[in-house]
């Protein structure tokens, strides 16, 4: 345990050395003009898909929100907490982010444990069965008990995420006037492939040409 905390906090040491050393500008910045990122990531909790390193950004580029299995609930203003909703009013009418990206990954464990639910199966867990419930429409049960593959769900709860982003007028009216653009991306943890999911279904390779398999 303890290692595993040193490692952390040597591993600041060097973010410091980099950024505070060697590069104070940058920070400066950051801290006296604030932060002005284009584009608002919603990602996957995993641990396996942490959005810097994937996309080899530096402090101030991404405004990150990670949740279980990437989602987006619809809108639904309440006096209740929401803070995946609250996350995002920030970035799009305060920040003024110019791109929304529903980012998820392969084997992922919220899309399995969506899938167990969905073939009747009962999860000893307290939130993560009605979380994602969000993602329901993604993941149908046929007349015989089937579900969906992986990939396939994982595929659809982006596109479910994708719809419901324009259920926040906010969202939508700046989506209508050309000032947001929305994507779906899906990382193949095993293979390297990025691909873009549109909401219509289609789902396009845009990096990874070349097939990679890490257990090769």
């Amino acid at each position: 345990m303890l290692e595993t905390v040193q490692r952390l906090i040597t591993g600041y040491r060097g973010f410091r050395a980099r950024y505070y050393e060697q590069r104070p500008d940058r920070m400066r910045s950051l801290v006296e003009q604030g932060q002005s990122p284009d584009v608002l990531l919603i990602a996957c909790a995993d641990s396996r898909v942490d959005p810097a390193i994937l996309f080899d950004s530096e402090p101030g580029d991404l405004f990150v929100v990670r949740n279980v299995a990437n989602l987006v609930p619809p809108y639904a203003p309440d006096d209740e907490p929401h803070g995946t909703s609250a996350a995002m009013e920030f970035a799009v009418r305060d920040l003024g982010v110019r791109h929304i990206i529903i980012f998820g990954h392969s084997a992922c464990g919220g899309i399995q444990a969506l899938r167990a639910t969905a073939a009747g199966e009962q999860l000893p867990r307290d939130f993560i069965a009605p979380w994602m419930q969000i993602a329901a429409a993604a993941c149908p049960c046929d007349a015989e008990g089937n579900v969906p593959d992986q990939e396939t769900v994982e595929h659809g709860a982006i596109r479910v995420s994708l719809d419901n982003l324009m259920t926040f007028p906010w969202i939508l009216e700046k989506v209508e006037a050309g000032q947001l653009d929305l994507h779906g991306w899906w990382v193949d943890l095993r293979a390297g492939r990025l691909c873009n999911i549109t909401s219509d279904g289609m789902s396009e390779l845009v990096a990874g040409e070349t097939p990679l398999d890490v257990t090769d």
